[in-house]
């Protein structure tokens, strides 16, 4: 897992979200993989529970994940 906290100018969502996106790219992540809960994956990567919350609207916007209300956050 990358190092999250090094001084680096892209905003920490962003590698957050390209962290998850290359994680789904190599397959390590496949379509209709559940995520774990946001609050989780914060305590794991030592990340605000916000900037995931970022990084997951990043990565809806990317199309790579869908959010199914009150089920969980699943790779598109």
């Amino acid at each position: 897992m990358p190092d999250f906290t090094v001084d680096n100018p892209t905003p920490i969502y962003v590698r957050v979200a390209d962290w998850i996106e290359s994680r789904i790219k190599s397959g390590e992540l496949r379509s209709g993989f559940r995520l774990p809960p946001e609050r989780e994956l914060a305590q794991e990567t030592g990340v605000a529970y916000d900037t995931i919350r970022r990084a997951a609207v990043l990565l809806r916007e990317r199309g790579l994940i869908v959010t199914v209300h009150g089920r969980g956050t699943y790779v598109a």
